[in-house]
């Protein structure tokens, strides 16, 4: 019997995880200590603010981003799908409590996204965090007839449309970045003219540990950067405080992709 690998590797990890219970999220990013040496916590200094409305630009031509434009400070952390539910809690929260501006591409399919609905809401309507169209189910657009294609955005647009009262167009993520022209532009028909790709990733896709998710952010939280990560799998659970302390070391500024784009 097939097993298509990406439920595969959804279901192992559910296995590893499993025995977890809930999700602890680490959000603070507050020094640690050992038993022998308290530290003294101090209220770390605020994250800065998005861009000013007057500064946006509109989108480029061609419809394909894969980074952000200019010279300047900004970074796109944007995280896909949401298999776990506790995982897609813990994101919001540590937006909640750090001030960290997100963009979700939402797939959908996943429980997640109406178990979460009254955390998430609130920041989805002041605008910190931002939803994208992933598809309803995730699969590769590229090996679909377009009639299917059109329904996995039409199902999602609709569903972010019932549940949370907001219109994601244009920005959608094609499923393993696969996209071609026909994608494309029957995406753009549909109104989704804004094909978000990225040019750093936290490698999350899988179950890894957490020390390497830190190590990649270490790499590619940088000006200009947009970031894909995952709600998926656990361990980035664990490293929010050292992601956002990163953010605030390098002086970067957290932004969803419609602070940037006027569209």
């Amino acid at each position: 019997m097939y097993v298509d690998r990406r439920h595969f590797l959804v279901a192992l990890s559910a296995v590893t995880v499993g025995a977890m219970g809930l999700a602890r999220c680490s959000t603070g990013g507050q020094p640690r200590a050992t038993d022998a040496t308290p530290v003294a916590v101090e209220r770390p200094p605020a994250l800065l603010p998005p861009p000013p409305r007057s500064a946006r630009i509109p989108l480029p031509g061609g419809g394909v981003l894969s980074s952000l434009p200019g010279e300047g400070d900004l970074l796109a952390l944007t995280v896909d799908d949401g298999v776990d539910s506790e995982v897609v809690r813990c994101y919001t929260e540590f937006a909640r409590d750090t001030g960290v501006r997100l963009t979700y591409f939402v797939n959908g399919a996943y429980r997640s996204w109406t178990e979460n609905q009254e955390l998430l809401r609130p920041l989805v309507d002041d605008g910190q965090i931002q939803l994208g169209n992933h598809t309803w189910s995730h699969p590769d657009l590229t090996k679909l007839p377009l009639s299917a294609v059109a329904e996995e955005l039409r199902h999602t647009h609709d569903f972010l449309w019932k549940t949370y009262g907001i219109d994601a167009r244009p920005y959608f993520r094609p499923p393993y970045g696969a996209h071609d022209a026909n994608v494309d532009k029957l995406a753009g028909d549909l109104g989704y003219a804004a094909t978000t790709l990225w040019s750093g990733s936290l490698e999350d896709h899988v179950v890894i540990p957490a020390e390497t998710i830190v190590k990649m952010a270490e790499e590619y939280f940088t000006p200009g950067a947009i970031v894909i990560g995952h709600l998926n799998h656990r361990p980035v659970t664990h490293v929010y405080g050292r992601l956002v302390d990163l953010i605030r070391e390098r002086r970067l500024r957290t932004v969803t992709l419609r602070d940037v784009y006027s569209s």
